[in-house]
Protein backbone atom coordinates (compact mmCIF):
# COMPACT_ATOMS: atom_id res chain seq x y z
CA UNK A 1 0.00 0.00 0.00
CA UNK A 2 1.26 3.56 -1.21
CA UNK A 3 1.06 5.94 1.89
CA UNK A 4 1.19 10.05 1.16
CA UNK A 5 4.25 11.76 2.95
CA UNK A 6 4.26 12.82 6.60
CA UNK A 7 4.94 16.49 7.38
CA UNK A 8 6.40 17.16 10.66
CA UNK A 9 3.88 19.74 11.50
CA UNK A 10 1.93 18.22 13.66
CA UNK A 11 2.71 17.01 17.18
CA UNK A 12 3.29 13.36 16.72
CA UNK A 13 0.78 10.77 17.92
CA UNK A 14 2.08 8.48 21.60
CA UNK A 15 0.74 5.28 21.23
CA UNK A 16 1.32 3.22 24.31
CA UNK A 17 1.44 -0.68 23.92
CA UNK A 18 0.24 -2.49 26.59
CA UNK A 19 1.92 -6.21 28.32
CA UNK A 20 1.11 -9.70 28.17
CA UNK A 21 -2.73 -10.49 29.34
CA UNK A 22 -3.42 -6.73 30.24
CA UNK A 23 -5.28 -4.07 28.00
CA UNK A 24 -5.26 -0.30 26.99
CA UNK A 25 -7.03 0.50 30.19
CA UNK A 26 -3.71 0.01 32.26
CA UNK A 27 -2.69 3.08 30.76
CA UNK A 28 -5.63 5.50 31.72
CA UNK A 29 -3.57 7.03 34.70
CA UNK A 30 -1.01 7.94 32.28
CA UNK A 31 -3.46 9.60 29.71
CA UNK A 32 -4.91 11.92 32.21
CA UNK A 33 -1.76 13.10 32.95
CA UNK A 34 -0.11 13.49 29.32
CA UNK A 35 -3.60 14.21 27.77
CA UNK A 36 -3.80 17.60 28.57
CA UNK A 37 -0.82 18.21 25.91
CA UNK A 38 -0.28 14.95 23.83
CA UNK A 39 -2.66 12.53 22.21
CA UNK A 40 -2.08 8.91 23.88
CA UNK A 41 -3.61 6.48 21.92
CA UNK A 42 -3.61 3.11 23.68
CA UNK A 43 -5.13 -0.25 21.86
CA UNK A 44 -6.00 -3.33 22.85
CA UNK A 45 -3.41 -6.30 21.14
CA UNK A 46 -5.45 -8.51 19.29
CA UNK A 47 -6.67 -10.87 21.42
CA UNK A 48 -6.52 -8.92 24.99
CA UNK A 49 -8.74 -6.46 26.38
CA UNK A 50 -12.23 -6.31 23.82
CA UNK A 51 -10.28 -6.56 20.73
CA UNK A 52 -10.64 -9.83 18.75
CA UNK A 53 -7.93 -11.25 17.43
CA UNK A 54 -8.07 -11.72 13.26
CA UNK A 55 -7.97 -15.25 12.23
CA UNK A 56 -4.59 -14.51 9.99
CA UNK A 57 -2.82 -12.88 12.35
CA UNK A 58 -0.41 -15.02 14.12
CA UNK A 59 0.48 -14.99 18.02
CA UNK A 60 4.33 -13.70 17.35
CA UNK A 61 6.42 -10.95 18.05
CA UNK A 62 6.80 -10.15 14.08
CA UNK A 63 3.31 -10.39 13.43
CA UNK A 64 1.69 -7.97 16.12
CA UNK A 65 4.72 -5.88 15.24
CA UNK A 66 3.92 -5.25 11.73
CA UNK A 67 0.17 -4.98 12.67
CA UNK A 68 1.07 -1.80 15.27
CA UNK A 69 2.74 -0.55 12.51
CA UNK A 70 -0.38 -0.72 10.50
CA UNK A 71 -2.61 0.50 13.17
CA UNK A 72 -0.21 3.53 14.38
CA UNK A 73 -0.05 4.46 10.53
CA UNK A 74 -3.58 5.04 10.10
CA UNK A 75 -4.23 6.40 13.33
CA UNK A 76 -1.59 8.83 13.29
CA UNK A 77 -3.30 10.23 9.51
CA UNK A 78 -0.30 11.57 8.44
CA UNK A 79 1.27 12.79 11.78
CA UNK A 80 4.65 11.41 13.12
CA UNK A 81 4.31 8.50 16.13
CA UNK A 82 6.42 7.66 19.60
CA UNK A 83 5.70 4.20 20.71
CA UNK A 84 5.63 3.47 24.42
CA UNK A 85 5.37 -0.26 25.10
CA UNK A 86 5.79 -1.80 28.70
CA UNK A 87 7.31 -5.15 29.41
CA UNK A 88 5.76 -7.72 26.30
CA UNK A 89 4.44 -4.41 24.26
CA UNK A 90 7.95 -2.94 24.49
CA UNK A 91 9.38 -6.22 22.43
CA UNK A 92 6.46 -5.88 20.17
CA UNK A 93 7.28 -2.00 19.87
CA UNK A 94 10.52 -2.97 18.91
CA UNK A 95 9.29 -5.23 16.75
CA UNK A 96 7.26 -2.56 14.80
CA UNK A 97 9.92 0.50 14.69
CA UNK A 98 11.23 -0.96 11.35
CA UNK A 99 8.13 -1.05 9.79
CA UNK A 100 7.41 2.85 10.47
CA UNK A 101 10.79 3.96 9.67
CA UNK A 102 10.84 7.55 9.20
CA UNK A 103 7.05 7.81 10.42
CA UNK A 104 8.82 6.91 13.96
CA UNK A 105 9.75 9.61 15.94
CA UNK A 106 10.77 8.12 19.04
CA UNK A 107 10.62 4.95 21.49
CA UNK A 108 9.88 4.79 25.39
CA UNK A 109 10.25 1.83 26.95
CA UNK A 110 8.75 0.80 29.81
CA UNK A 111 9.23 -2.02 32.07
CA UNK A 112 11.07 -3.77 29.23
CA UNK A 113 14.66 -5.26 28.86
CA UNK A 114 16.22 -8.24 27.90
CA UNK A 115 18.48 -9.56 25.11
CA UNK A 116 19.94 -12.34 27.38
CA UNK A 117 18.60 -15.64 27.49
CA UNK A 118 18.16 -18.13 30.51
CA UNK A 119 16.82 -21.51 29.48
CA UNK A 120 15.38 -22.61 33.12
CA UNK A 121 13.83 -18.90 34.42
CA UNK A 122 12.05 -18.80 30.95
CA UNK A 123 11.03 -22.36 30.76
CA UNK A 124 9.61 -21.86 34.31
CA UNK A 125 7.75 -18.69 33.13
CA UNK A 126 5.98 -20.63 30.25
CA UNK A 127 5.46 -23.31 32.83
CA UNK A 128 3.59 -21.12 34.76
CA UNK A 129 2.03 -18.61 32.52
CA UNK A 130 0.70 -21.57 30.01
CA UNK A 131 -1.16 -22.85 33.38
CA UNK A 132 -2.39 -19.96 34.53
CA UNK A 133 -4.02 -19.07 31.01
CA UNK A 134 -5.55 -23.05 30.88
CA UNK A 135 -6.58 -23.04 34.73
CA UNK A 136 -7.53 -19.19 34.90
CA UNK A 137 -11.61 -18.67 35.85
CA UNK A 138 -12.86 -16.84 32.62
CA UNK A 139 -16.50 -16.67 33.68
CA UNK A 140 -15.41 -14.43 37.04
CA UNK A 141 -14.10 -11.50 34.45
CA UNK A 142 -17.79 -11.66 33.22
CA UNK A 143 -19.10 -10.55 36.41
CA UNK A 144 -20.09 -6.72 37.17
CA UNK A 145 -17.29 -4.70 38.50
CA UNK A 146 -14.49 -6.95 37.71
CA UNK A 147 -13.50 -4.95 35.27
CA UNK A 148 -9.91 -3.96 36.42
CA UNK A 149 -8.87 -7.51 36.69
CA UNK A 150 -10.95 -8.82 33.45
CA UNK A 151 -8.04 -8.35 30.86
CA UNK A 152 -6.40 -11.50 32.09
CA UNK A 153 -9.27 -13.90 32.62
CA UNK A 154 -10.68 -12.90 29.26
CA UNK A 155 -7.18 -12.59 26.90
CA UNK A 156 -7.71 -14.88 23.90
CA UNK A 157 -5.94 -18.27 25.00
CA UNK A 158 -4.10 -19.00 21.24
CA UNK A 159 -2.57 -15.31 21.72
CA UNK A 160 -1.65 -15.94 25.34
CA UNK A 161 0.16 -18.87 24.53
CA UNK A 162 1.74 -17.86 21.50
CA UNK A 163 2.81 -14.68 22.56
CA UNK A 164 4.51 -16.12 25.72
CA UNK A 165 6.34 -19.02 24.22
CA UNK A 166 7.42 -16.65 21.06
CA UNK A 167 8.65 -13.89 23.80
CA UNK A 168 10.80 -16.61 26.02
CA UNK A 169 12.49 -18.68 23.02
CA UNK A 170 16.06 -17.81 22.51
CA UNK A 171 15.68 -17.05 18.95
CA UNK A 172 13.22 -14.00 19.93
CA UNK A 173 15.41 -13.26 23.20
CA UNK A 174 18.82 -13.01 21.20
CA UNK A 175 17.22 -10.86 18.07
CA UNK A 176 16.03 -8.26 20.70
CA UNK A 177 19.84 -6.47 20.51
CA UNK A 178 19.44 -7.12 17.22
CA UNK A 179 16.25 -4.46 16.91
CA UNK A 180 17.52 -2.29 19.58
CA UNK A 181 21.03 -2.03 17.39
CA UNK A 182 18.89 -0.44 14.41
CA UNK A 183 16.66 1.82 16.10
CA UNK A 184 17.75 5.45 14.36
CA UNK A 185 15.45 7.12 16.71
CA UNK A 186 15.91 8.77 20.05
CA UNK A 187 14.72 6.36 22.93
CA UNK A 188 14.06 6.47 26.52
CA UNK A 189 14.08 3.77 28.78
CA UNK A 190 12.59 3.31 32.16
CA UNK A 191 12.61 1.24 34.99
CA UNK A 192 11.42 0.79 38.69
CA UNK A 193 13.51 0.16 40.87
CA UNK A 194 12.01 -2.40 42.94
CA UNK A 195 10.12 -4.03 39.90
CA UNK A 196 10.50 -7.89 40.55
CA UNK A 197 9.62 -9.01 36.76
CA UNK A 198 11.86 -6.76 34.65
CA UNK A 199 15.24 -5.85 36.98
CA UNK A 200 16.44 -2.66 35.75
CA UNK A 201 19.76 -4.30 34.83
CA UNK A 202 18.20 -5.91 32.14
CA UNK A 203 16.63 -2.72 30.92
CA UNK A 204 20.02 -1.35 31.43
CA UNK A 205 21.70 -3.67 29.43
CA UNK A 206 18.90 -3.79 26.07
CA UNK A 207 19.00 -0.08 25.86
CA UNK A 208 23.27 -0.01 25.69
CA UNK A 209 22.85 -1.32 22.13
CA UNK A 210 21.22 2.01 20.91
CA UNK A 211 23.78 5.31 20.99
CA UNK A 212 21.06 7.69 21.30
CA UNK A 213 19.43 6.56 24.48
CA UNK A 214 18.52 8.03 27.99
CA UNK A 215 18.30 5.50 30.91
CA UNK A 216 16.26 6.83 34.29
CA UNK A 217 15.39 4.35 37.39
CA UNK A 218 12.98 5.39 39.51
CA UNK A 219 13.15 4.78 43.05
CA UNK A 220 10.79 2.28 44.88
CA UNK A 221 8.59 1.91 41.53
CA UNK A 222 7.94 -1.69 40.77
CA UNK A 223 6.73 -3.54 37.16
CA UNK A 224 3.68 -1.01 36.52
CA UNK A 225 4.84 2.70 37.08
CA UNK A 226 2.35 3.78 34.87
CA UNK A 227 -1.09 2.81 37.75
CA UNK A 228 1.79 3.23 40.72
CA UNK A 229 3.48 6.63 39.92
CA UNK A 230 1.87 8.00 37.00
CA UNK A 231 2.76 11.68 37.41
CA UNK A 232 6.30 11.02 38.26
CA UNK A 233 6.51 8.85 34.79
CA UNK A 234 4.27 11.59 32.94
CA UNK A 235 7.31 14.07 33.99
CA UNK A 236 9.92 12.03 33.17
CA UNK A 237 8.31 11.55 29.19
CA UNK A 238 7.40 14.88 29.02
CA UNK A 239 10.79 15.98 30.02
CA UNK A 240 12.66 13.55 27.88
CA UNK A 241 10.07 14.51 24.43
CA UNK A 242 10.90 18.34 25.20
CA UNK A 243 14.51 17.17 25.64
CA UNK A 244 14.51 15.97 22.47
CA UNK A 245 12.24 18.66 20.44
CA UNK A 246 9.63 15.57 19.84
CA UNK A 247 6.43 17.89 19.06
CA UNK A 248 8.19 20.76 19.07
CA UNK A 249 8.64 22.10 15.12
CA UNK A 250 10.77 24.60 13.76
CA UNK A 251 10.33 26.73 10.82
CA UNK A 252 13.06 24.68 8.74
CA UNK A 253 11.35 20.91 10.00
CA UNK A 254 7.58 22.49 9.03
CA UNK A 255 8.35 22.80 5.45
CA UNK A 256 10.70 18.80 5.48
CA UNK A 257 8.28 16.23 4.23
CA UNK A 258 9.07 12.58 5.02
CA UNK A 259 9.17 10.49 2.48
CA UNK A 260 6.81 7.67 2.18
CA UNK A 261 8.68 4.27 4.58
CA UNK A 262 9.87 1.25 2.52
CA UNK A 263 9.04 -1.80 3.56
CA UNK A 264 12.26 -3.56 6.16
CA UNK A 265 13.84 -5.86 3.95
CA UNK A 266 13.71 -9.75 4.61
CA UNK A 267 10.69 -9.33 6.87
CA UNK A 268 7.52 -10.89 6.81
Amino acid sequence: MSLPPVARTAPPLLVAVHGWLLSGRLWQPLVEELGRSWELWCPDLPGFGHAVRPRGLQPSLASYGRWLADAATERAAGRQVVLIGHSLGGSVALHAAPWLGARLAGLVQIAAGGGVYQPRPFALVRRAGCAFVTLRPRWLGRLPGTASIAAPLLADARAARGLLACSTSRAAVRQLPALTAELVVPSLWISGSNDGVMAPRYVRHLAGYTRHHRFEEMTGAGHLPMRQRPVELAALIRSWLEEEGIGFVTPELASDPIAPSPEPVGRH
